[in-house]
């Protein structure tokens, strides 16, 4: 069975890891858990979720502060993780190394033991700090993915926004979904 690490930061966009755990909660792929303490104050602005709905959603839910947990190490066997929203003092913490959370332990050793790691961004503008710590990201090893949907699908909510955006983070994870239209689909 496939394990996936999901992480929700504290940046605007929470929507688009609930809906990554809502579509990997319909799989057998088990998902693992890691929600900030500032995306926890998104979540209660931006979403009509509660703490608890969103966590059950999850296999396993991990405090932010348990290193002991088992993601936290390189032998425990993920398939990867995706950070989604990812906020820019969490890429920032990813790209120069620093795991002052399980968050960005869990990015930390997906990037050192060559697991997919998909940091699904949102900040605008961009920053030259911001650009090169993506940058940086990136030639470790991580994929970074700015929540930048394309319209060629005519999306008619925000839902089917969001949903592209959480396939095309899924696709980069390696994982196969149906959950946007994609380029040359009927």
């Amino acid at each position: 069975m496939k394990e996936i690490v999901i992480g929700i930061s504290g940046a605007s966009g929470v929507d688009y890891g609930i809906k990554l755990l809502e579509i990997l909660s319909k799989t057998e792929i088990k998902t693992h858990l890691i929600i900030t303490s500032s995306a926890k104050k998104i979540i209660s602005i931006e979403s009509d979720y509660t703490i608890k709905e969103i966590q059950e959603l999850a296999s396993v839910v991990h405090d932010e502060k348990d290193f002991t947990a088992p993601v936290a190490s390189g032998s425990y066997r993920i398939h990867g993780m995706i950070i989604a929203p990812c906020s820019m003092k969490t890429l920032g913490s990813i790209a120069n190394g620093v795991t002052d959370n399980l968050l960005t332990r869990v990015a930390d050793v997906c990037l050192k033991e060559r697991h997919k790691l998909v940091l699904v961004t949102r900040e605008t503008p961009l920053n030259q700090i911001h650009l090169k710590n993506m940058l940086k990201a990136d030639r470790a090893g991580a994929c970074v993915l700015p929540a930048c949907p394309g319209f060629y699908s005519r999306p008619q909510t925000i839902d089917e926004i969001i949903y592209t955006i959480a396939g095309r983070a899924l696709d980069l994870a390696g994982i196969e979904n149906s959950a946007y239209r994609r380029w040359g689909d009927q």
